[in-house]
């Protein structure tokens, strides 16, 4: 039996799937883009928000009522790999890395939930 501070050590020690995901209406073929270091549990509370009808992003959420859960998927959009023996700042990472994509696809009016920042 491992003591508690092994399992602590264990639990510090655990590698998860960094990177940007993406919500897609298969109906419509809007998505919802987001980033996260941790993206399986992402998915978990995105879905557990969107369930419940309290996801931040209003027009992703009304859809998801109309339409169903059945009718969106969750897609992982690109990885952040972890670098061992480097101190990154992987939160900072994703954030840059779902902003370049949002600009890259556009996932605004009838591509996705996004709206479009003012310059």
């Amino acid at each position: 039996m491992k003591t508690r501070k092994e399992l602590k050590e264990e639990y510090k020690q655990m590698k998860y799937q960094m990177g940007v995901f993406q919500i897609r209406n298969h109906l419509n073929g809007k998505v919802y883009m987001g980033s996260s270091l941790d993206l399986t549990a992402s998915w978990h509370s995105q879905r557990l928000q969107l369930n419940f009808g309290n996801h931040p992003n209003d027009a992703l959420q009304k859809e998801w009522k109309e339409f169903g859960a059945e009718n969106f998927s969750y897609e992982i959009v690109e990885e952040v790999k972890e670098v061992d023996g480097k101190e990154i700042n992987y939160a900072k990472e994703v954030k840059i890395l779902l902003e370049m994509l949002i600009e890259e696809l556009q996932p605004f009016d009838e591509k996705g939930y996004h709206k479009k920042k003012n310059s």
